[in-house]
């Protein structure tokens, strides 16, 4: 299982879930996005699916096929919602166990920052994948994360630009972990080829620019095996 994780809210980490799954399903590889984030459980939301199932429902023992099935955009990729707050860390205990080899590729949106509440999806994943924008604060707070991912003995295996054309420099020594995607920012409320009105975060996923930046993402991600 990938961690998908950040120092602060709105780096987009949800984005990055879903844009790797679409990617890595547009590969014929089955992906599982699951949200592991009990704070700002908002996978459901982008993704634009049904809020129950949940995480709760399969660590009572339901089959992981109950899973929801996002729009055309997100083809390829299901997706497990958070469960309500109270039980969160045990439903995440057990649930997440029986979800790591349910697809190809298992994806965990986290919560942000480094405290107990992102700890627990970090002690399930085999890696984890820092997502942070370019701004100082945001980088600093994502620095904090990758040091908590090591401290649980969590590789980390490297770390996701968003809104950025270019990795600025010095990223890599701060995180120290190699960038391997930059994801550019984009006006989500442009029109799309499809011409349709959808949520900022879909829109952000249906601009070329980002997707093609999410596919070179989960070729790394494929040719690393994480």
């Amino acid at each position: 299982m990938l961690a998908v994780a950040g120092g602060k809210g709105r780096c987009g980490k949800t984005t990055t879930t879903l844009g790797l799954g679409a990617a890595l399903g547009r590969t014929g590889r089955e992906t599982l996005a699951v949200d592991a984030d009990r704070d700002m459980p908002d996978l459901h939301v982008v993704a634009d699916v049904p809020a129950e199932p949940n995480l709760a429902a399969l660590a009572d023992g339901k089959p992981v096929e109950s899973a929801a099935h996002p729009p055309p955009a997100l083809r390829g990729v299901e997706v497990v919602p958070a469960p309500p707050a109270t039980g969160m860390d045990a439903s995440l205990s057990t649930a997440l166990p029986r979800v790591a080899d349910a697809a190809d590729r298992v994806l965990l949106d986290c919560p942000a920052g480094a405290g107990p509440a992102a700890a627990v999806p970090f002690r399930h994943a085999d890696s984890v994948l820092v997502v942070t924008t370019p701004v100082p604060a945001c980088l600093r707070d994502a620095a904090k994360t990758a040091a908590m991912a090591r401290a649980l003995d969590t590789d980390v295996a490297g770390a996701v630009l968003t809104r950025a054309e270019r990795d600025p420099g010095g990223v890599e020594r701060l995180l120290d972990c190699p960038v391997l995607a930059t994801v550019p920012d984009v006006d989500a409320n442009a029109p799309t080829a499809a011409g349709d009105r959808r949520d900022s975060g879909r829109r952000v996923l249906a601009a070329d620019a980002v997707e093609r930046a999410y596919d070179r993402l989960a070729a790394t991600v494929v040719s690393k095996h994480l």
